[in-house]
């Protein structure tokens, strides 16, 4: 059974399908979301906010998330403790 997981305000994903989650720093990772972007691959799940993390499908769609790679690798491995807030700073 598909397990879906928040990547914030609201957006999830099949954890199922989901190969890497990266920084969104990295010139690799932005070249990447910018050829995603051409190619019309990409999600973006930022509402509007600025881009913290990178999310790799097995389909090739990337997804961009405004939460940091850490706060979602935490709700992946299922740690509900998990306090980061997704308004305002996030």
């Amino acid at each position: 059974m598909a397990r879906l997981m928040n990547i914030g305000f609201g957006n999830v994903v099949n954890t199922d399908k989901i190969i890497t989650i990266i920084s969104f720093e990295s010139a690799p990772a932005k070249r990447m979301v910018q050829r995603a972007k051409e190619q019309q691959n990409l999600i973006d799940a930022t509402q509007g906010r600025r881009t913290k993390s990178v999310i790799f499908m097995e389909n090739d769609t990337i997804i961009v998330s405004a939460l940091q790679p850490e706060t979602l690798s935490n709700r992946f491995n299922g740690n509900l403790n998990d306090t980061e807030v997704e308004h305002g700073t996030e």
